[in-house]
């Protein structure tokens, strides 16, 4: 019997109610496909189900296992998967969970092939992020006539819609901290920081152009200032609304064909180098928690990944606590 291990939690609660635990190696039944995880996304959804904000929303039974987005190796195919080798390379998602995990059993269908130029962490991070990014940005059917303003710009959707807005003509500004602005303009955008004066100083970034949408992706007083922008209110995608859409893609079956659609289109973008995934935080698994805090603190610009099988033997547990890569940098 082969053990691996995953991330478990038996009541709602904060980071001190997950915990490791052995895993057998899930048999594929009929239709499905058992994958050896390489990487996993971790998304701030996933805490707030953890912590039992979307209760009524989100159903859950315990004991619960945690993550959805991942991408990895088939070990092994059930009866009626013909178009999958064993050994083949795949990304997806995992029905009601999982995916932080040694290995992840899921439909045949909740998968696609994992293009062998993209790397698994950003493959790993891609699903839910990319999706709920993808279909607020295609819903909006941007063009070359429309400037659109998305807030939290340097975030985990917000960066990829920034770029799939710009790969369909729009001239784009992002709001953010001023810590965000340099890798926002390395992916041409234009920046433009939060706090008093930010009506002004987006119209002074549209260069004389009418605001003509609006993305949402942090709430407060975004509403007000789409309204004040002149933006139309069908333009304006509130924070409630992505969050409406990144739930519908959390809680996607596996046979849903616009999760298909949309991801096999994203990852094509990323073959392609036209849009690219941030991966501002990589963990080892061991250290999913302090992944998961770091996360937390809201200043992480586009990813957190945790790798199954890093060679890491504990002694850089300090560096990963209080040496994060993007603050490295940015000293």
């Amino acid at each position: 019997m082969q053990v691996g291990r995953a991330v478990e939690y038996d009541h709602y609660g904060d980071f001190d109610v997950v915990h490791i635990v052995p895993q057998e190696r899930p048999k594929a039944r009929e239709g499905e496909i058992v994958v050896e995880v390489i990487a996993a996304g971790l998304n701030h959804i996933e805490r707030f189900v953890r912590e039992g904000r979307l209760q009524g929303r989100v159903d859950i039974e315990f004991p619960a296992r945690q993550g959805t987005c991942f991408a990895g190796i088939v070990k092994e195919r059930g009866p009626g998967v013909k178009d999958l080798a064993v050994g083949a390379e795949v990304m997806g998602h995992a029905i009601g969970g999982g995916a932080h995990a040694t290995w992840v059993r899921v439909p045949r269908t909740a998968v696609v092939k994992k293009p062998a130029t993209m790397a698994f962490e950003v493959a790993g991070g891609l699903y839910l992020a990319g999706c709920t990014a993808k279909s607020i940005v295609d819903e909006l059917a941007l063009g070359p006539d429309d400037v659109v303003v998305i807030s939290a710009a340097a975030g985990g959707v917000g960066h990829l819609e920034c770029q799939l807005a710009q790969i369909a003509g729009a001239q784009v500004i992002g709001t953010c901290s001023p810590r965000n602005h340099d890798y926002l303009r390395q992916i041409g955008i234009h920046p433009v920081t939060y706090g008093d004066g930010l009506e002004e100083r987006i119209a002074e970034a549209a260069k004389g152009r009418p605001v003509t949408a609006f993305i949402d992706n942090h709430g407060g007083d975004n509403p007000a200032l789409s309204e004040s922008l002149g933006v139309p209110a069908d333009r304006f995608v509130s924070s409630d609304h992505r969050r409406e859409v990144e739930i519908r893609f959390l809680r996607a079956p596996a046979e849903d064909a616009e999760v298909t659609r949309l991801l096999t289109e994203l990852s094509g973008l990323i073959e392609h180098h036209k849009l690219r995934l941030l991966i501002s935080g990589f963990y080892p698994f061991e250290y999913i928690v302090d992944a998961y805090e770091d996360l937390a603190e809201m200043h992480s610009r586009g990813k957190v990944v945790v790798g199954m099988q890093p060679v890491e033997t504990g002694a850089r547990l300090s560096w990963y606590r209080s040496q994060k890569a993007r603050t490295v940098h940015e000293r």
